[in-house]
């Protein structure tokens, strides 16, 4: 396990990554938070990253090989790409495979990532692997993120995901962003 991280987080060299808040994805019945819920906390923390000059990437996934994506596939309307942010379009359940995120990351001189979105055991987790394997540092914020089930959410937070990172809340974020 990783020791905790308590130190500052540095905006210029920090990015948010917000994973699939799209409306057919936050509309499901998730647990424990609902996708409302995640998309406003993960509102103020994007809030909060543009104005400390933090650097926001906004990811969402098309289904490969098909003609049209199913309605509700752009991003919900608190989540629109402003300039300054990286928009990251995935096929797969992780955000940096073949989209050249981490080069992105590195010409912006991030070395830690926090993530947030839906759904923990997937997106939100398979990006913050890969991101560990970047050789980024990873923070989850446990009550800006959902599962499809609230007991997959909480057995990641406990047991999976601070093998990866630190998990902490909306808050301390907010609380440590400088």
């Amino acid at each position: 396990m990783l020791p905790p991280v308590t130190a500052p987080l540095v905006a210029g060299r920090t990015a948010l990554i917000v994973v699939d808040l799209m409306p057919r994805i936050v509309e499901q019945d998730m647990g424990p938070h609902k996708g409302a819920d995640v998309v406003r906390r993960a509102d103020l923390l994007v809030a909060a990253f543009r104005c400390a000059g933090g650097t926001v990437v906004l990811v969402r996934v098309e289904r490969p090989n098909v003609a049209e994506q199913p309605p509700g596939s752009g991003f919900v309307p608190e989540m629109q790409p402003q300039p300054g942010d990286i928009t990251v379009v995935k096929r797969t359940i992780g955000a940096f495979h073949g989209t050249g995120l981490a080069e992105r990351l590195r010409e912006r001189g991030v070395d830690t990532v926090i993530m947030t979105g839906i759904a923990t055991t997937m997106g939100v987790e398979s990006t913050a692997r890969a991101a560990s394997d970047h050789g980024f540092e990873v923070v989850f914020v446990a009550d800006a993120m959902t599962g499809v089930t609230a007991h997959e959410h909480e057995h990641a937070l406990t047991v999976v995901l601070p093998r990866f990172g630190e998990v902490v809340t909306a808050d301390e974020v907010l609380h440590r962003l400088s």
